[in-house]
């Protein structure tokens, strides 16, 4: 019994990471593209930009649903306190994520759209921001009592730090929409995306090296968790391997590489992910409550295995049958 106390909140941790990712990695670029479609010169472009997701974009909000489920059956104590600590941040991204959908849906049937694109433009950009913010909020630590309940302040989340990591990942979706919009378009608005990617590859780089460098100077958990032993050595190597994976990827771009140039995006999501990851555990409510005191009975979490076993499968399959079905470009006449 104490092997499977141990054994089974770690697989949760893993778990919900991927959730996580795949949710980042899936929606990032939907709300990349987003972001974009308030830079697109035209209405013939933007409609490009917003076909190119109409197929797709519900699916990958289901990631996020199940990790917020998934959250509240596992890690009970942990959910109840995040999203108390990071109230409001959650309620803007929610409202990004609200205004963003409803503005796709109303755009279609809309005889002015003028409205409705700066509408879905700036709920991508809102929802973004907030969830950097929220991811920031986290890593810097909550504060909690003995029992784990949050006895922060409401504003205890916003900080250079986490608008640093913010601003970041907003550049990060941005990457990942333009990587995306290269496999989906092509002629003139592919092109314009080869530029918007190569700018994006260098600000998140930017954005990364000054989180790096900073995290441990101004945290002091994440410093003592940095430079642990052996532990130094595997969070020395990924910004290494991380800076490798942006400069194979500006290659790619720069040779106008359409399928490596968005496996290279993705490998750097999912080392970044692996590297906070690291930081983080065991600790679901850092800087002091572990996954082991925040879970929830062996007998919840074996259920939720059961049933959440099931389930991931399906939705991978439905995932890939998707892109898969509606893959191929997005073009109009004149090739834009």
């Amino acid at each position: 019994m104490e092997a499977l106390l141990h054994f089974l909140p770690q697989v949760w941790f893993v778990i919900l990471g991927l959730f996580l990712f795949l949710y980042v990695l899936l929606d990032g670029f939907d709300l990349g593209v987003g972001i974009l479609s308030l830079t697109s010169s035209d209405e013939k472009r933007r409609t490009l930009l917003m076909t190119s997701l109409g197929n797709v974009w519900d699916a990958n909000e289901t990631w996020l649903i199940l990790m917020a489920g998934a959250l509240f059956g596992a890690f009970p104590l942990a959910f109840g306190t995040i999203l108390n600590a990071l109230y409001l941040p959650l309620m803007v991204m929610v409202v990004g994520l609200i205004l963003r959908a409803v503005a796709f849906e109303f755009r279609e049937h809309s005889d002015n759209k003028s409205f409705w694109n700066f509408a879905f433009g700036i709920g991508s950009f809102i929802a973004s921001l907030f969830q950097g913010f929220a991811l920031g909020g986290v890593l810097a630590g909550i504060k909690v009592d003995a029992a784990g309940h949050f006895i922060g302040g409401m504003w205890d989340w916003l900080s250079w730090q986490s608008l640093l990591m913010a601003l970041t990942l907003v550049q990060g979706y941005v990457l990942i929409g333009s990587t995306y919009l290269i496999l989906k378009t092509e002629g003139k608005l592919q092109e314009t995306h080869f530029r918007t990617a190569k700018i994006a590859a260098w600000t998140t780089l930017i954005g990364a090296i000054l989180i790096t460098i900073t995290t441990p100077i101004v945290y002091e958990n994440a410093r003592a968790r940095l430079f642990h032993q052996p532990e130094v050595y595997v969070f020395a190597l990924i910004p290494v391997l991380g800076v490798f994976l942006v400069w194979l990827l500006i290659q790619s771009l720069n040779r106008q590489q359409e399928i490596p140039a968005f496996v290279y995006t993705a490998l750097i999501f999912l080392l970044t992910f692996l590297g906070l990851g690291f930081i983080a555990f065991p600790y679901i409510i850092p800087p002091s409550i572990t996954i082991y005191q925040a879970a929830s009975s062996p007998s919840a979490m074996v259920f939720m295995i059961t049933f959440i076993g099931f389930l991931i499968p399906v939705m991978l399959f439905y995932n890939i049958y998707n892109y898969f079905v509606f893959r191929g470009k997005v073009v109009t006449e004149e090739g834009e």
